[in-house]
């Protein structure tokens, strides 16, 4: 009933007005009416313009297979090229090729934890297993 009545005076004599007049404050008028925003349209997602193109990474591939440079890190091959008075491409960017390729992994042995247990219940008849932690420990305790 106040919604309705804001409604048709709003247009007369706005919103404000018409909130004071029914009692109803401003911020809560507008908390029940608010309207999202409308959605953003689905994006494709465009190539980098910078990035390099399918024969570049052929080439780069192609050094870093070269049996000159093939036991080297792409750092090593970077400075030698550069060297030489050739760029090709960045050093993350040569390791960013060699992993889409998979040619790249970790060289550290990852820890590998064994999958917790459940605890299960040993005991077969009453005040087999105990808790010890409770009791007091001391000269006249008799947990072990």
């Amino acid at each position: 009933m106040i919604d309705q009545a804001i409604k048709e005076l709003a247009p007369v004599v706005g919103v404000k007005a018409a909130c004071r007049a029914v009692g109803r404050s401003r911020g809560s008028h507008y908390r029940w009416h608010r309207t999202s925003p409308p959605s953003k349209p689905e994006r494709a997602p465009s190539p980098q313009p910078r990035a390099l193109s399918e024969v570049e990474r052929k080439e780069v591939l192609g050094v870093l297979h070269d049996p000159e440079h093939v036991d080297e890190a792409p750092a090593t091959v970077y400075a030698k090229l550069l060297d030489q008075g050739v760029y090709l491409c960045s050093v993350p960017t040569m390791y960013r090729i060699l992993h889409a390729e998979g040619e790249v992994r970790e060289r550290r042995r990852q820890a590998t934890h064994p999958a917790a247990k459940r605890p299960e219940l040993l005991a077969t008849r009453p005040n087999e297993v105990s808790s010890c932690s409770a009791r007091p420990s001391g000269p006249g305790s008799t947990c072990t």
